[in-house]
């Protein structure tokens, strides 16, 4: 890799990606903060409007490993303007139809179209900045679904209230296409020495044990996520007597706290030149927060909503690390097809767990649900590969189990800087 890069042109390409991912997440993850409205619109129970809301993780599923492998042979250019820029058609087509099977399909659709922006965004912070630098512009690149859950925490309940569901649908297809459309036209590629570095290995990266459990990791800390972000709003207002607009509100505060907390856990991965030992500290603050939810939920008191605020913010700290720990042992030749694949495995959870806790919340209680995340969280400890973990700037930690950044090596043949 080269030493020395353009350092305006690496921030506009990420910068790109960013907007690109952000816009697209109004309607990809957006939902769930108006599924009061989807319920009440559609006329159907809790876990049928959480899978509606949801929908876009079925399409997600299956295009993330195929949008990898073609970002991987072609660019970002082309993954993020055509599949952000479909996403956009598609979500215009489905508030033109009412019939619940076809906005599952079409959501669906557009789910698979916008995943592009999930697997582009990694890949750009991988080919055009160094190691040290990596944990921050994650952290940026991370951002960018924090950045659009707040936009949509804001922008969608009103647009709910006033325009009803097929106004939500409508913003959110415009922003895809605008922000599909300015990725088409000023993406570049990376500089040429940079590219180069980016050969496929010849053996695969999934021959690491270390890998595996980076991507197990993350499926278990999802759980809690995927209950606070689905159904936190609606416990706000069936349990708390909130209205719809001032929840989502709630929760966009949460994620403009929850950027600055990426930001800073990517400045701190940086700094320390690990990923796996910062997300292990990041899971024990999030047990904490889980089980003062849980308590806040059974009591129905005050520490419900500040407890679920804090949730929504300390669940999705920690999910650039494991991306990007995943994408360093990849190296940058297989990034976009294991970058696909976390992601997959990620929506493979968000896919099972909604309907599941959907159910487990009615039958038993919106605490139940919380428990639910509180356990897999606390499960994921010790899959974190932290142990015997090689800094990025050259230096092994003081633990003596394999690296999980020194075993990447044989794989991407790159060198500490």
């Amino acid at each position: 890799m080269s030493t020395r890069q353009p350092s305006g042109r690496r921030w506009l390409m990420l910068g790109l990606g960013i907007n690109a991912h952000a816009c697209v997440t109004l309607g990809l993850f957006g939902l769930p903060l108006v599924m009061p409205d989807v319920q009440r619109f559609f006329g159907v129970s809790l876990p049928v409007a959480g899978m509606i809301a949801n929908a876009p993780a079925i399409g997600i599923l299956f295009a993330l490993v195929p949008w990898g492998v073609l970002a991987d042979r072609r660019g970002e250019r082309l993954v993020l303007g055509l599949g952000v820029g479909l996403a956009g058609v598609f979500f215009a087509g489905v508030a033109l139809v009412t019939e619940v099977w076809a906005v599952i399909a079409l959501l669906a659709l557009a789910g698979a179209a916008g995943s592009a922006a999930l697997v582009g965004g990694g890949r750009i912070v991988l080919r055009w900045f160094r190691p040290p630098e990596r944990g921050v512009a994650m952290g940026l690149r991370q951002v960018s679904y924090t950045l659009g859950m707040a936009v949509a925490a804001f922008v969608l309940p009103p647009v709910a209230w006033a325009h009803g569901v097929q106004g939500v649908l409508l913003v959110c297809s415009t922003t895809s296409l605008v922000a599909a459309v300015l990725a088409a036209l000023f993406l570049a590629g990376p500089p040429l020495r940079v590219s180069r570095a980016g050969t496929a290995p010849a053996v695969s990266p999934y021959r690491q044990p270390a890998l595996w459990r980076v991507h197990a990791t993350s499926a278990l800390q999802l759980v809690a996520q995927v209950v606070v972000g689905t159904y936190g709003v609606t416990c706000l207002v069936e349990v708390y007597r909130w209205d719809g607009v001032r929840a989502g509100q709630l929760f966009g505060v949460a994620a403009i706290a929850g950027a600055a907390v990426r930001i800073a856990v990517g400045r701190w991965s940086d700094r320390t030149g690990l990923r796996m030992a910062p997300l292990r500290s990041l899971t024990f603050c999030a047990l904490a927060v889980l089980v003062l939810l849980v308590a806040g939920a059974v009591t129905e008191s005050w520490l419900g909503p500040v407890m679920l605020a804090a949730a929504a913010m300390i669940t999705v700290a920690g999910n650039g690390l494991a991306y990007l720990a995943a994408g360093e042992l990849a190296g940058p030749g297989w990034a976009g097809r294991v970058l696909g694949t976390h992601n997959t495995v990620q929506n493979v959870v968000a896919l099972v767990m909604t309907p599941l806790a959907g159910v487990l919340i009615t039958s038993t209680g919106y605490w139940a649900g919380f428990a639910a995340g509180l356990v897999c969280a606390l499960l994921s400890l010790p899959v974190i590969p932290y142990r015997g973990e090689r800094s990025v700037h050259g230096e092994r930690s003081v633990r003596g189990e394999r690296s999980v950044h020194g075993e990447r090596s044989a794989h991407d043949g790159s060198r500490p800087p």
